[in-house]
């Protein structure tokens, strides 16, 4: 009988104004065979946020000793609140064979690299500047300040595409949903995640030969 196979982890991350939101959320709207991992944090609940749906609320203490015990991923501290991946909810939906999406930074995605190899790392990638530019400026939330700092801080997050096994250019959401399933496609047919399969359809067909 053949063993079931572990599901994939698919990283996904870009500079701000990328997309790779819109297009995670294209994907799990398109696909029933992709789950998104809940993120844990500190901060508090907004109004009509669930706790284990939009996010896994810890307190600062359980956070730090979930820190501590190594429980995360990745985690970060931003504005004084601490936002993190925990392990055990990806491993048991790998272990499971379910793939899992990680929408994350490029900080967090390279922290998940060192400890989970064999994920599918994609870099989201704007058709050009000026693109992400104007993204950005339509959001309508930035002043000429902050629009400059995040602006200056793509330009610089761009450099990290090279630590990536895919960049996916997002001229739009569909073709880059394209894409990434074409992707998927693909690392499902690698063999060193389907060897197991093609050992035990190898055995069955020497048992064939013999008993048939």
């Amino acid at each position: 009988m053949m063993s079931k196979s572990k599901g994939i982890l698919i990283v996904i991350s870009g500079p701000s104004g990328a997309g790779k939101g819109t297009i995670c959320k294209a994907l799990l709207e398109k696909r029933n065979d992709l789950y998104i991992s809940v993120s844990a944090t500190t901060r508090s609940p907004r109004k009509g946020e669930v706790d284990g749906i939009n996010y896994h609320f810890f307190t600062k203490d359980q956070f730090k000793e979930g820190i501590k015990n190594g429980d995360f991923l990745e985690y970060a501290e931003v504005y004084g609140n601490y936002y993190g991946t925990p392990k055990a909810g990806v491993n048991e939906l790998l272990e499971a064979g379910k793939n899992v999406i990680l929408e994350i930074d490029i900080q967090g995605a390279l922290k998940v690299k060192e400890c989970m190899e064999d994920g599918v790392f994609i870099f989201v990638l704007p058709p050009s500047m000026e693109e992400l530019k104007s993204r950005i400026i339509g959001r309508g939330s930035e002043t000429e300040e902050s629009l400059m700092t995040r602006f200056k801080s793509a330009y610089q997050e761009i450099n990290y595409v090279s630590k990536y096994n895919y960049a996916v250019i997002n001229d739009t959401v569909e073709a880059a949903v394209n894409k990434i399933e074409g992707i998927l496609l693909a690392e499902t047919c690698r063999v060193d995640r389907i060897k197991e399969h093609i050992l035990d359809s190898k055995e069955g067909l020497i048992h064939e030969q013999f008993y048939d």
